[in-house]
């Protein structure tokens, strides 16, 4: 079995993780109200997806 001969440094661990960092999600916007939404996503404000009322939601 394959053992290190010296320690790893901490420079060369975090260049070796450098590319597994992760981007912040694409967001849209509803074309029904405006707001931010996901993509392939129903929209949380109004409910809607693809034209249609998926979610319904309580007036109160």
């Amino acid at each position: 079995m394959a053992v290190p001969k010296h320690k790893t440094s901490k420079s060369k661990r975090d260049k070796r993780r450098t590319h597994k960092k992760t981007d912040a999600p694409d967001v849209g916007t509803c074309p029904e109200c405006g707001e931010a939404k996901l993509p392939h996503h129903a929209c949380p404000e109004c409910g809607e997806y693809k034209g249609k009322s998926v979610i319904v939601k309580d007036e109160d």
